[in-house]
């Protein structure tokens, strides 16, 4: 079981020229091993990409990919990192989504595949995380 950050699904949605092999070859990798969990913060980043839902449970089959409600105590976690996050004069914009993802697959203590490991590794230090 592995979480996959949405940066990944966006470089294969986008074929993005630097990342797309990378991210399609590790995707596929951790899919021919066991389920890929996808969280509701990564299902609306990734949803951007397409007009109808449709069209993403299209591509997100059920035998591989495995939809989770983000429970309390990841919940708790995520307020927690991004409060340190505040403290340290990070900035409001952009990280919560990016800590809901982290404090999840650390709660279930499952591999993050990421291309975005900074903030990952600086509040969640004891996540496996997988990059390029």
């Amino acid at each position: 079981m592995v979480m996959v950050d949405s940066c990944v699904y966006l470089d294969i949605f986008t074929r993005d020229a630097q990342w797309c092999y990378w991210s399609s070859d590790v995707l596929a990798r951790y899919a021919n091993v066991g389920n890929v969990i996808i969280n509701p913060v990564i299902y609306a980043e990734i949803s951007i990409r397409f007009d109808k839902i449709e069209e993403l449970q299209a591509l997100l089959s059920k035998d591989i990919f495995e939809y989770y409600a983000i429970p309390r105590e990841a919940a708790f976690l995520a307020g927690k990192c991004f409060l340190k996050y505040r403290k340290r004069g990070g900035k409001k914009t952009t990280p919560l989504p990016d800590f809901f993802i982290g404090a999840h697959a650390a709660i279930l203590n499952i591999p993050l595949v990421t291309r975005d490991t900074n903030r990952f590794r600086e509040y969640f230090p004891k996540l496996e995380i997988v990059c390029p």
